[in-house]
């Protein structure tokens, strides 16, 4: 019994400790922009924010794609069938660039009209115009690299995935430094030089996509099966991933509004929301970890026809969901007095934060606890789709109208309205636990005649 419990542990540290050590390092280069961005000055930090909460739709696309592709990838890959999975990979590929070109040309063309979405600081959106433009390269680069990274975590090479993420995060910080502050002799170009470091981080992470597809057996970085016809396995990506691509949307959607909602609340209120956000992130990163391991983990055993033990390795990540959602709070409450006393806001703006990090203490359990079950245990096997509803309604039926009427229609403080926007995770849970502990979501979705 316990040599089985050390496996089992084992197991879910061999896929989870990479993603959590790849989540702390993007949680820390996050900081350490936001940090440089300090020496620039309030503006810069919340223009840089606001920019990418447009770019955080994408994000979530994109990760929606990612975990899309793990349903079925990881699945095939606990039976055993690496030429499947790269035909998955050119399906997502499809997707993913279609999305990011998309992305790119909004960015490049009509930039101004994306910053008054979210502010009518007129400031702000000049400074938000040019990050936008010089970053919308990269966001191609980035998109081609998150589906193959995706692939690499299904197919048990977490570490290298972590590798390639750690260098292009590495280069990021550095290219910052070096962009901010004019470092070797190069200008100091302050927010366009932000842009230009994710951008040249994001192309030098593909390359690396490359020389590791190259280099390494198993599933290779292609493009010639973008133009290949899969029909069953586009149709099981279409019925199973593009509800779990649809979840993600939804649900990033909502927060890109909640940008909005804060986002007209004044600018102290957006200084303070843009730092807590990154202080989120660092707090979040055991609860991601656990999350994406779920997904990789739990369809790997239900490819290879263990229904059983599926759920059974479900019920201890979700366990672990809680543990990490507690450590997550935790972590926020550590760095509080580092942060309250070295971020250069007015003081309106530092008793916003004071306060929504003092919601995150708690807020981050219900994330860990979501996330490890709708976007990791539930599409591991397959379903995708109760996710999809259950955000949906949850989103646009409860908190985005709760916020929009808080600050709009009765102009409730930014605090209140904070709160109530933060009360979204905790709402679901009685239907989310309702359908883990059913076993509905443990299936096998493998096919024998691709």
């Amino acid at each position: 019994m316990i040599n089985n419990k050390r496996k089992t542990y084992k197991k879910i540290g061999v896929v989870a400790l990479p993603i959590i050590l790849q989540n702390v390092i993007d949680a820390a280069v996050n900081s350490a922009d936001v940090i440089m961005l300090n020496s620039v000055g309030q503006n810069a930090i919340s223009a840089v924010s606001l920019a990418n909460s447009m770019i955080g739709i994408l994000f979530m696309f994109l990760y929606g794609i990612g975990t899309g592709i793990a349903m079925l990838a990881a699945q095939y890959y606990g039976k055993g069938d690496l030429k499947t999975i790269e035909k998955i990979e050119g399906i997502g590929l499809k997707f993913a660039l279609s999305v990011a070109f998309f992305g790119a040309i909004l960015c490049l063309t009509i930039p101004k009209y994306l910053m008054y979405i979210y502010t009518s600081d007129k400031v702000l959106i000049e400074i938000g115009v040019d990050y936008l433009r010089f970053l919308a390269p990269g966001l191609i680069f980035w998109a081609i690299s998150a589906v193959y990274m995706a692939i690499l975590r299904c197919i048990g090479r977490v570490t290298t995935s972590t590798v390639l993420e750690a260098l292009a995060l590495g280069c990021n910080v550095l290219l910052n430094a070096v962009f901010i502050f004019g470092l070797f002799g190069a200008p100091k170009l302050g927010v366009i030089g932000v842009a230009m470091a994710t951008t040249i981080s994001r192309f030098l992470q593909l390359m690396g996509c490359v020389i590791v597809s190259m280099t390494k057996p198993g599933v290779s970085l292609t493009f010639k099966t973008i133009f290949e016809k899969h029909y069953l396995l586009q149709k099981d990506f279409m019925t199973m991933a593009m509800p779990a691509i649809g979840n993600d949307l939804v649900w990033s959607l909502a927060f890109s509004v909640y940008s909005v909602i804060i986002g007209h609340m004044g600018n102290d209120a957006v200084a303070a929301y843009s730092i807590v956000n990154v202080v989120r992130n660092l707090g979040t990163v055991f609860c991601y970890g656990i999350g994406s391991a779920a997904g990789i983990i739990v369809g790997q055993i239900l490819g290879e026809g263990k229904r059983e033990e599926g759920i059974h390795m479900g019920k201890i990540l979700f366990r672990l969901s809680i543990i990490t959602g507690i450590i997550g709070g935790l972590i926020v409450l550590a760095v509080m007095p580092f942060v309250l006393n070295n971020a250069s806001l007015t003081p309106q703006a530092l008793d916003y934060l004071k306060f929504m990090m003092l919601i995150n203490t708690y807020y981050i359990t219900g994330t860990s606890v979501n996330t490890c079950l709708i976007a990791g245990i539930f599409r591991a096997g397959g379903d995708s789709k109760f996710g999809f509803i259950c955000d949906t309604i949850d989103m646009w039926c409860y908190a985005v109208p709760l916020g929009l009427l808080a600050a709009f229609v009765f102009k409730l403080p930014v605090k209140v309205v904070y709160f109530l926007l933060c009360t979204d995770e905790f709402v679901k849970w009685p239907w989310v636990l309702k359908h883990f502990f059913s076993n509905v979501w443990a299936n096998n979705i493998t096919r024998d005649d691709v």
